[in-house]
């Protein structure tokens, strides 16, 4: 009775630990030929905590322009037209900068793109993304960002998601 009570035990700890795993993405970065942004921008009804890590072996600082796209399997999508901050020191090399970007709500973020233009270049190590109603998710980057595209990440569907925006 003790053994049965305790593999129980030990299998509710199991799945409990799973339902609060944060959503890491793991899959290599990669460019996407073509992002169209929704132009209808009247649905902010979310708030989300977007946590940059750049790299140790980025460039110093940067002075690149650098947008932001992300969002779920529906289409519901959230865009940063610029993040960026050079007089503030954002994006330096081993920092950890903050956002709140406000949005329309969306169901679990599997997407998430970056656009950078400028010569100095950028190498961000780690994007997280907090929310309502969704489980924290990490986007590993860990690669200098390519000048003038769309870089990132897209696990909706098997990837479909870029093909319809």
């Amino acid at each position: 009775m003790v053994k049965l009570l305790s593999s129980c035990l030990l299998v509710f700890a199991f799945f409990l630990a799973i339902s609060q795993a944060r959503s890491i993405i793991s899959t290599k970065p990669h460019q996407l030929t073509s992002l169209k942004i929704k132009t209808n921008r009247t649905a902010n009804g979310c708030s989300y905590t977007v946590i940059f890590k750049t790299s140790c072996s980025s460039t110093t600082y940067t002075r690149d322009r650098v947008s932001l796209a992300f969002g779920d399997a529906y289409r519901n999508e959230v865009y940063a037209q610029r993040l960026d901050n050079p007089s503030s020191g954002t994006f330096e090399r081993c920092s950890t900068d903050t956002f709140q970007i406000n949005g329309p709500c969306t169901y679990q973020i599997c997407y998430l793109y970056l656009y950078r233009t400028g010569s100095d270049g950028w190498k961000p190590e780690t994007v997280n993304i907090n929310g309502p109603n969704i489980k924290p998710v990490t986007f590993y980057y860990n690669t200098f960002l390519p000048n003038g595209v769309w870089y990132g990440f897209n696990q909706c569907n098997g990837g479909l998601v870029s093909a319809v925006m």
